[in-house]
């Protein structure tokens, strides 16, 4: 069963643009150190890479059902990926919390996401289930 669909479009040159003014201090209060490495082992594609987990993020957020609060936020989701490439989402703490208290009792929750980019924009779908 379906308990939660988000999803979000982001513009890559805002990325940029945080990304020149801010630096590392805008990455490393919105991004895990996993979703950094991957990002930038590719220069030319950082800002897309990004984008696309930030857009991960906020797609998760709305299929949590609470958006950005509630122990909810940007550092309580990560976006890692499986030797296949495939995307997967990590929660802790809040975003774990609420993931818990969505999911019904003798269920187990599956947190599906896909991720695409065509520059200027980054889209992120997640689609949570119990089963």
């Amino acid at each position: 069963m379906i308990i939660g669909i988000g999803t979000d479009l982001c513009d890559i040159r805002r990325i940029e643009t945080a990304l020149e003014r801010h630096g590392e201090r805008f990455m490393k209060r919105v991004f895990t150190e996993v979703e950094i490495a991957r990002a930038t082992r590719r220069p030319h594609r950082t800002a897309s890479s990004l984008a696309m987990a930030f857009a991960a993020k906020e797609a998760c957020s709305k299929a949590l059902g609470t958006g950005f609060r509630r122990g909810v936020y940007h550092n309580t989701m990560g976006v890692v990926h499986q030797p296949s490439g495939k995307p997967d989402m990590v929660l802790i703490d809040g975003a774990l919390k609420r993931l818990e208290e969505l999911t019904p009792d003798g269920k187990i929750a599956s947190v599906y996401v896909t991720l695409t980019d065509e520059y200027p924009l980054a889209n992120a779908v997640v689609v949570i289930s119990a089963d």
